[in-house]
C-alpha cells in the first residue's frame, strides 16, 4: 500500500523517536506510560506505514535498520517544531508593535489609564493606545466587531456574557464645595444628604437616578437629583459654583488641580450606601467560565463609608 499522510498517527512518531533513543520495546514502554503490548502494536503500524521493518532483534536489545537511522534526525525535528507550534507565541513588549484599543470612562482614565499609559511608554515603546468612549449597552457589540480589545467598566454596566475581574477596591465620598452651609456643623449625616440637592453622572446620558438610589430606596429613603451630566469632567467646576452635593469615587476627588481641591470638600458616603467601581472585562462567557475570570468584586464596609470594587474589562 502507498504511503500516505492522512493514515499516519502523529503518535506513531513519538513512538518511534522513543524506540530510536532506547533501542528497547521496554524501556520505550516506560517513556511514553504505555504497556510494552501497546508499543509493540505500534511498531507493527509504523513498520507497514514506512514499508521496513525499521528494527530489527539483537542479543541486547534492538538495532535500528538504514531507513530508521534515516528517520531519527527528521522525526526528532518534526516533534520539535510541533511541540513549538502549540507552545504560545512568545511576547516581548519592548519590541512589540501593535495598537490597543481601550474603552474607558473619565474616571477609569484618570484612575487607572493615565499610571498605565507612564509605565507602558517606558515597558512598551512600540504599543499605541487608541483611547474609546464606553458605550453602555452596545459593549458586547464593541468586542463582538474586534473594536475594542480591553474596557474599564463599573460592576453593574458589565454585560452578563462578558468576564470581569476586579482591579481594587474603591471608597466612595460626597463631594461639595468648600463652605457649604451643609458643613457646618462638620459632619454630614445621612439625613443631611437626602436633604441635598444632587448632580450625577449618567454615561448614558439623561438619567437622573441611579445604584445610589437604589441604596436609598432600600433603606426607604430618596434623594432630590437636580443634575444630570455624561462625565466627571465639569462636574468639580460646577460643584464649587453652587450647593450641589455629589457623590464621586474617592480617586477622583483626589486627582482633582491642587486649586480645585482647596475650593471642594470630600465628606465619607454615608453607611448603606451602593458599592462599584470599575472591573475588567476579558472575554465572551464559555460553558465553563473561567475561575478567576468569574469570581466576583468583593466590596468592604469600612468606618469611612462604602467600599466600591474596581477592575478591567477585555476580550481574548
Amino acid at each position: 500500500m502507498k504511503p500516505d499522510i492522512r493514515n499516519l498517527d502523529l503518535n506513531l512518531l513519538k513512538t518511534l523517536d522513543a524506540l530510536l533513543d532506547e533501542r528497547s520495546v521496554t524501556r520505550a514502554a516506560q517513556r511514553l506510560a504505555l504497556t510494552q503490548p501497546a508499543v509493540s502494536g505500534m511498531l507493527v503500524r509504523l513498520r507497514d506505514s514506512f514499508g521496513d521493518p525499521l528494527f530489527v532483534r539483537a542479543q541486547r536489545g534492538m538495532l535500528p535498520t538504514a531507513r530508521a537511522l534515516e528517520l531519527a534526525a527528521p522525526v526528532k525535528q518534526l516533534l520539535s517544531d510541533i511541540e513549538q507550534l502549540l507552545q504560545p507565541a512568545h511576547f516581548d513588549p519592548r519590541s512589540a508593535e501593535l495598537t490597543l484599543r481601550l474603552a474607558a470612562t473619565d474616571y477609569a482614565l484618570s484612575a487607572v489609564v493615565v499610571p498605565f499609559l507612564a509605565a507602558l511608554r517606558e515597558r512598551a515603546p512600540g504599543i499605541r493606545v487608541a483611547v474609546l468612549p464606553v458605550q453602555g449597552m452596545q459593549l458586547l457589540e464593541q468586542f463582538e466587531r474586534g473594536a475594542i480589545d480591553l474596557a474599564l467598566v463599573t460592576p453593574q454596566s458589565t454585560p452578563g456574557e462578558l468576564h470581569a475581574r476586579p482591579l481594587f477596591d474603591e471608597r466612595y465620598v460626597c463631594l461639595l464645595r468648600a463652605g457649604h452651609p451643609a458643613l457646618a456643623t462638620g459632619g454630614l449625616s445621612l439625613q443631611d444628604f437626602c436633604a441635598l440637592e444632587h448632580a450625577l453622572v449618567s454615561y448614558q446620558g439623561g438619567g437622573f437616578s441611579g445604584v445610589t438610589d437604589e441604596a436609598l430606596a432600600g433603606l426607604g429613603l430618596t434623594r432630590r437629583v437636580s443634575l444630570s451630566l455624561t462625565s466627571f469632567l465639569v462636574l468639580p467646576q460646577i460643584l464649587r459654583q453652587s450647593d450641589l452635593l455629589a457623590v464621586v469615587p474617592s480617586r477622583l476627588a483626589r486627582t482633582q488641580p491642587p486649586r480645585w481641591r482647596a475650593a471642594l470638600a470630600a465628606r465619607a458616603a454615608g453607611r448603606g450606601l451602593p458599592r462599584g467601581g470599575l472591573r475588567e472585562v476579558i472575554r465572551r462567557r464559555t460553558r465553563r467560565p473561567a475561575r478567576s475570570a468569574s469570581a466576583p468584586c468583593r466590596g468592604r464596609s469600612g468606618a469611612t463609608g462604602s467600599r466600591a470594587s474596581a477592575g478591567l474589562c477585555r476580550r481574548t
